[in-house]
C-alpha cells in the first residue's frame, strides 16, 4: 500500500467508512488458496485476484510466505487497475530482489532464463529490472562459492559526521556539536571490539572482510583511527581478510595523515562520496564542501596509493536534474573510481528535506537519471554487482553498486544477500547472525553515542549471544 499509495496510511475502522477502502479476502477451496482485493471509493470499484495451489503450501514457513504473497498480489493487481500504471519494480516490495531471484534459480535446478521468466511472472517486474537483478544474483553466487562455513564479515560503525546532510535520517552526531563525545566513544569501542572477537574465537569464526561505516569514520583523528584499528588487529585474527573498506566519505574529513594510518593497517578500499559534483546541489543538501574539494581529496588518496576507490552518487537530490546528474556521472567516470554506487534518494522520516517540504525532481526525472547512469556505466565497462531497495525511495527505484571487473566489494554482497554472519561493533551497529539451517538473528547496539558509551558493558555482554547462536547450530 505504501509503495502504490505513498500519501496514504492505513486505518482500521470498526465499521466500514468512506474514502478509499480496500476489502481483502483470503479463502480456501478444494484446489486453490485464493486472495481477492476490491478497492472502492464512492461508486468506483477495481478488483484483483491471486491464487496458489493448496498442494504447493508445504511446510508452515513456506505456506505463510505464499499466503502473504497471494494477498499482496491481489492488492497489487487491484491497485494497478485503479491507477492505470504499475511501479517500476512491479509488485516487488522487498529490499533484496536478487535474494528472491536466487531462490528461484535454486528451485529444482532451474536455468537462469527460466528463473528470470518466473521472477517476471510472479512479481510483474520489467525485463530491464530483471536483468539488473540477475547481474546481482550471479555476483552473489560467485561470492558464495568463495565462502567456507564459519566465515564472517566485520562491521564497525562511527556515529559522527562533520555536518548532517539534509536527506539524512541516520542517527549520527555532527562533530561540531559532539566533539567531546568522541574520546569516550573510542574508549567504549575498544571494549566493544574485544567482546565479539572473544566470541568469534570460541565459535571458530573467521573474518574475511572488514567494513568501517557510519556516519563518517574519518571524522576520527589519525590517533583515534590508530587506536581503533590497532584494537581490531589485536583482538581478531585477520589473516584471512580479503578486503578492508573504510567510508572516508566526506572529502572534508580526508587528510594524508589519516590515509597513511589506514594504509598502514591494511585498508584496501576507501569511499570518497561526492553524492553530486554540483556546488549548487551540495549547498542544497547542507554539505560544507565543494566539488573541487572532492577532486583534492581524491588526489590525496591516489598520492598515498594502494587503495581502490568507491564513489557514491544520489539520483533525485534537490536542485538537480537529469542533465546535471549526467554531468556529475561523467566527471566521476573520468576520475577512474573502481566502484561507483548509484543511490536513489530515499525520503526518510526525520530528514530535513522531508520536514521542510523541499522541492525534488519528479519520478520521471529520477528515472531518466538512473537510465543514463546504467547506459554510461555499462559503456565504461562497469557492471552491477549488488542492489537493494528502501522504503519511500523517490519513484520506487533502487540503489545499485557498479564496479570494474574484479573490484566487487565482498562485504556489500554478503550483507545484502545474507551470505554469512556480520559481527558489528560501534554505536547503532547491528550484528546479523546466520546459519546453514536458514536461521537469522540480530543483536543491536544503542543508536545514540551517549547511550552507547554509558551502556557499553551491556553491549559487550550481549555479544555472548554470538557464541550461543553458533553452538545451537551444531547441536540442532
Amino acid at each position: 500500500m505504501l509503495m502504490l499509495f505513498p500519501a496514504e496510511r492505513p486505518v482500521y475502522p470498526e465499521q466500514p467508512g468512506g474514502g478509499l477502502r480496500a476489502h481483502v479476502k483470503l479463502s480456501e477451496g478444494g484446489t486453490y488458496l485464493t486472495a481477492t482485493t476490491v478497492l472502492a471509493e464512492g461508486a468506483r470499484r477495481c478488483g484483483g485476484l491471486a491464487r496458489v495451489r493448496l498442494d504447493a503450501l508445504g511446510e508452515p514457513i513456506t505456506a505463510e510466505r505464499l499466503r502473504q504473497r497471494v494477498v499482496k498480489l491481489s492488492f497489487y493487481r487491484a491497485a494497478v487497475r485503479w491507477q492505470g500504471k504499475k511501479p517500476v519494480w512491479g509488485a516487488l516490495s522487498g529490499i533484496r530482489p536478487a535474494l528472491l531471484l536466487r531462490r528461484l534459480m535454486d528451485e529444482g535446478g532451474s536455468s537462469d532464463r527460466a528463473a528470470c521468466r518466473k521472477f517476471e511472472e510472479l512479481y510483474d517486474v520489467s525485463p530491464e529490472r530483471t536483468a539488473l537483478t540477475l547481474s546481482a544474483a550471479r555476483a552473489a553466487r560467485e561470492a558464495e562459492r568463495t565462502l567456507a562455513p564459519g566465515d564472517v564479515c566485520l562491521y564497525f560503525g562511527v556515529p559522527f559526521c562533520p555536518t548532517r546532510c539534509a536527506y539524512c535520517s541516520f542517527v549520527s552526531q555532527s562533530v561540531e556539536k559532539s566533539m567531546a563525545l568522541i574520546p569516550d566513544f573510542v574508549n567504549a569501542a575498544e571494549k566493544d571490539i574485544a567482546a565479539p572477537a572473544a566470541a568469534a574465537r570460541t565459535a571458530g569464526l573467521r573474518p574475511v572482510a572488514l567494513y568501517f561505516g557510519g556516519g563518517t569514520p574519518t571524522t576520527l583523528s589519525p590517533e583515534q583511527l590508530e587506536t581503533v584499528l590497532t584494537a581490531m588487529e589485536r583482538e581478531f585474527d585477520l589473516s584471512a581478510v580479503r578486503e578492508f573498506t573504510v567510508e572516508a566519505g566526506r572529502p572534508d574529513t580526508i587528510t594524508r595523515e589519516k590515509l597513511e594510518v589506514l594504509r598502514a593497517h591494511g585498508v584496501t578500499r576507501v569511499s570518497v562520496n561526492p553524492q553530486t559534483m554540483s556546488d549548487r546541489v551540495l549547498e542544497a543538501i547542507g554539505r560544507r564542501h565543494t566539488a573541487a574539494d572532492v577532486l583534492k581529496a581524491l588526489e590525496t588518496v591516489r598520492a598515498v596509493g594502494g587503495f581502490q576507490v568507491n564513489m557514491d552518487l544520489i539520483a533525485g537530490l534537490p536542485e538537480d536534474d537529469a542533465a546535471g546528474f549526467e554531468r556529475t556521472l561523467r566527471q566521476v567516470l573520468a576520475l577512474g573510481a573502481e566502484n561507483i554506487t548509484v543511490h536513489t534518494l530515499a525520503l526518510k522520516k526525520g530528514a530535513r528535506i522531508l520536514l521542510e517540504g523541499t522541492a525534488l525532481p519528479e519520478a520521471a526525472e529520477v528515472g531518466a537519471m538512473l537510465d543514463t547512469a546504467a547506459d554510461l556505466l555499462r559503456k565504461a565497462d562497469y557492471a552491477p554487482y549488488y542492489l537493494y531497495r528502501q522504503k519511500f525511495m523517490s519513484g520506487g527505484f533502487e540503489n545499485v553498486g557498479w564496479c570494474r571487473p574484479g573490484a566487487e566489494n565482498l562485504y556489500n554482497i554478503c550483507i545484502m544477500e545474507e551470505l554469512c554472519g556480520i559481527l558489528a561493533m560501534g554505536a547503532g551497529a547491528s550484528t546479523k547472525l546466520t546459519r546453514g539451517d536458514g536461521r537469522l538473528e540480530r543483536v543491536f547496539a544503542p543508536k545514540y553515542p551517549r547511550e552507547y558509551i554509558d551502556g557499553i558493558e551491556a553491549v559487550c555482554a550481549g555479544k555472548a549471544r554470538i557464541t550461543e547462536f553458533y553452538r545451537e547450530g551444531v547441536t540442532t
